[in-house]
């Protein structure tokens, strides 16, 4: 077995053995608590540039089938397990992650004390690092991690979206038309909202306002992905013209952040971030706790209590989260108090689950069945 290191900006360094590719990579080093869905995990395009550590000991357990990847491809750059599975086990396997990982690329590296590195990205805050299987020098890789790139003032949601817009139809009888705009969408979205009769189109992340309304949606999506949400504008400048014209939005993670900068709030690099599929969230529109999936490394600067006033309507948080407070969702509500758009931070498609949140689509359907009958009366 090829040796490997893995070595984070600040210096400290841990030693184990290759795991995919041979080679070396760098990103941001994150780390995720889900015990289950390290493929979905794998082909998440928010994890691009991310190097994910995983805190669950065993990996690789249920293999690798052709049927949950969210993407056409692993997006992560880099991948850290403690103990891979020797032989994969389940009816549905096809091949080994191991295999998976060198087949496209990915360098890892095992046998590490992942809960060590956790506790001190935890202590210390996600940071840069490095993976090699090609370099035994520490001090040689260190001067590597310094130089690459940093996750702070990234846009990169262009290098993760579609180059085409495409067509996911509804299935059964269409009921409501949906623009969604492909900030690093995971195939599971488009999937739960045809299953509730909306025909998805989606659209690049490069799309105008006229793209949008080309399509004659009766919604418009935000989807998740990755980057800073500071550094994108032209999809802020897309959304603001959308919520003056009125027309009913809910965005997911990077959508609502992105939500948030276009009703006037700041975002905020958080220390570690939210990855996993344990993360308790309270819907204070129902009073309900959730508990959810997450991956996000930045948040929404909003008060917790009261309303805002935007050009658009009163701007509220509609969810928190239960472990730090971080803003989770937001709501938008017009003079009369209906609601006409809002987000979530968290991932209510996750496909590997927990799946307390799957209303939350049909709780857009609602709003845009609502508004298209508002308009019709109006007409």
């Amino acid at each position: 077995m090829t040796e490997a290191i893995l070595v984070l900006e600040d210096g400290r360094t841990f030693r184990g053995e290759s795991y995919g590719a041979e080679g070396e990579t760098f990103g941001e080093a994150v780390f995720s608590t889900g015990m289950t869905g390290y493929q979905e995990t794998l082909t998440d395009p928010s994890y691009h540039r991310q190097v994910v550590v995983m805190t669950a000991p065993h990996i690789g357990n249920t293999g690798v089938n052709d049927e949950d990847p969210e993407s056409s491809r692993i997006w992560v750059s880099g991948y850290v397990v403690r103990d891979p599975a020797r032989i994969p086990s389940n009816w549905r396997s096809v091949r080994t992650l191991d295999d998976e990982l060198r087949d496209q690329g990915v360098v890892g590296i095992s046998g590490i004390d992942t809960r060590a590195l956790t506790r001190h990205l935890r202590e210390r805050g996600a940071m840069r690092v490095g993976i090699s299987s090609v370099e035994a020098d520490s001090k040689a890789l260190l001067g590597r991690v310094l130089a690459s790139g940093k996750m702070a003032g990234a846009e990169l949601s262009g290098e993760v979206s579609t180059e085409a817009a495409y067509v996911v139809p509804a299935v059964g009888s269409k009921v409501a038309t949906v623009a969604a705009l492909d900030l690093g969408i995971k195939a599971n979205t488009p999937r739960m909202m045809s299953e509730r009769g909306i025909e998805v189109h989606v659209l690049p992340a490069t799309a105008s306002i006229e793209e949008v309304l080309a399509v004659s949606p009766d919604g418009l999506f935000f989807s998740n992905g990755p980057g800073d949400p500071a550094a994108t504008t032209g999809q802020v400048e897309l959304l603001k013209d959308a919520l003056a014209r009125g027309l009913p939005y809910f965005g997911i993670c990077f959508g609502n952040q992105l939500f948030g900068r276009a009703l006037g709030f700041g975002t905020f690099k958080l220390k570690y971030g939210h990855r996993g599929i344990n993360q308790p969230v309270i819907d204070r529109t129902t009073g309900k706790v959730e508990v959810t999936a997450h991956n996000h490394g930045f948040a929404v600067d909003a008060p917790l209590e009261g309303s805002t006033t935007t050009p658009y309507g009163e701007a509220t948080v509609s969810h928190v989260c239960l472990n730090d407070d971080v803003v989770e969702g937001l709501e938008l509500r017009d003079a009369s108090g209906t609601l006409t758009a809002f987000s979530v931070q968290y991932h209510p498609e996750a496909a590997a689950g927990p799946h307390d949140a799957a209303y939350l689509f049909d709780r857009f359907l609602t709003l845009m069945l609502r508004s298209t009958r508002s308009n019709q009366k109006k007409a």
